[in-house]
């Protein structure tokens, strides 16, 4: 199961108001008792009793991933080391042409 998480806002800690739009394409799947939300592209990852918890402790795994970012100034360079492409004012990540599972036997 994959799934397309939007993000809109984010309040930096210097009392300023920064508005970051960012797509992210969140992974969730079942490890164990827990659901984990991953985004491949940002290697952020979190975890929750429900796939609803896990939706909400990843946007906090991200909002602090992007304020840190921010705060170090290195957002923009992240998003484009990682795959996004700024468009408008928003970010979006990679759209991939084939997406598929391989399998090699050796």
């Amino acid at each position: 199961m994959a799934e397309t998480f939007k993000y809109a806002k984010i309040a930096l800690k210097n009392g300023g108001d920064y508005t970051v739009n960012i797509s992210v394409r969140i992974e969730i799947f079942k490890e164990g008792d827990v659901y984990v939300a991953l985004s491949p592209e940002l290697n952020i990852s979190s975890f929750g009793e429900t796939i609803e918890d896990a939706k909400a402790s990843f946007k906090e795994a991200l909002e602090a991933f992007i304020e840190e970012c921010q705060e170090m100034g290195t957002l923009e360079d992240v998003l484009e080391e990682s795959g996004f492409s700024k468009i408008n004012n928003s970010w979006e990540s990679r759209k991939p042409l084939v997406e598929e599972n391989l399998a090699l036997a050796m």
